[in-house]
């Protein structure tokens, strides 16, 4: 029998510099850190885990050298247009670096970026498509 793979997702993993530092970046986000060592936090994201891996301990366990943020971005996508601009306030305020302010998208939404103190990517984003239930899932449907 060949093993498959479930279509899910258990963890996301960003290297960082420093987890504690990056724990109190997320933290002033809203975010709450469940476990946390000197080389890794561990963030409940409502069935899904954020970890926070510090970078050469992370290249070591991957037996690879990693080149940093790469061509990736996180997202998180409101309920209302108008929670997008205090949440990138927010980044700006807690450490993290603005790198687009939030505009009216071709695509019908309302988007903008931050980086976190590390240079990883987020989208805040509403898309007026989609909907999001009270713990948090979002349903493409409209």
């Amino acid at each position: 029998m060949t093993a498959r793979m479930e279509p899910r997702l258990s963890l996301i993993t960003l290297g960082v510099a420093d987890p504690a530092r990056s724990r109190v970046f997320y933290e002033a986000l809203g975010f709450s850190a469940a476990f946390e060592n000197a080389d890794v936090v561990f963030i409940p994201l409502g069935g899904l885990v954020l970890s926070l891996f510090r970078s050469s301990e992370m290249d070591a366990d991957m037996k690879r050298q990693n080149a940093g943020p790469g061509a990736v971005a996180l997202a998180y996508n409101t309920r209302a247009e108008d929670e997008v601009d205090p949440i990138l306030a927010a980044a700006v305020k807690a450490g993290g670096t603005l790198l687009k302010p939030g505009k009216r998208a071709e695509w019908g939404g309302y988007s903008g970026y931050f980086a976190d103190p590390d240079g990883h990517a987020w989208e805040i984003a509403f898309n007026p498509a989609w909907s999001i239930d009270a713990e948090g899932r979002v349903s493409m449907n409209g």
